[in-house]
């Protein structure tokens, strides 16, 4: 089958709109932002290529990697997607095959500050009014 004749089908769809559609964008802007910085590989048969544009045509059974939030994501496309709907549809458009989520332990506070020291909180506050009407 030729690119004409998939396109034609609806076989094949505009990468940011897919990316739009299966959810993994909140806008279509910000995923064809993404797409255009370079940050998505799609790998069809054995050729793997760098999605530079778009405008990237993607079919069932491409795979599309690409890394966000640190975290590598590896999704193959299953169909092409009609419209945006819900999240259970969504899901239908791809099989997610990236490794699984490394959970850390508790992320470190980046700052303490110890009691009594610095600004003064809400309480201490009310307090040093009260002591300033007493006078």
């Amino acid at each position: 089958m030729s690119v004409e004749s998939a396109e034609a089908e609806g076989t094949t769809q505009r990468l940011d709109r897919w990316l739009w559609f299966a959810r993994i964008f909140k806008t279509r802007t910000l995923a064809a932002k993404f797409v255009s910085d370079g940050n998505v590989r799609i790998t069809r048969g054995d050729n793997t290529q760098r999605a530079d544009k778009a405008a990237t045509a993607i079919r069932p059974g491409d795979i599309i990697v690409f890394t966000r939030n640190d975290r590598t994501r590896i999704v193959m496309v299953l169909k092409c997607g009609n419209r945006r709907g819900p999240a259970t549809e969504a899901q239908e458009l791809y099989d997610d095959q990236s490794p699984p989520v490394i959970k850390t332990e508790a992320t470190p506070v980046p700052f303490e500050r110890d009691k009594g020291t610095g600004r003064p909180t809400k309480k201490d506050r009310r307090a040093i009014s009260a002591l300033r009407a007493q006078d």
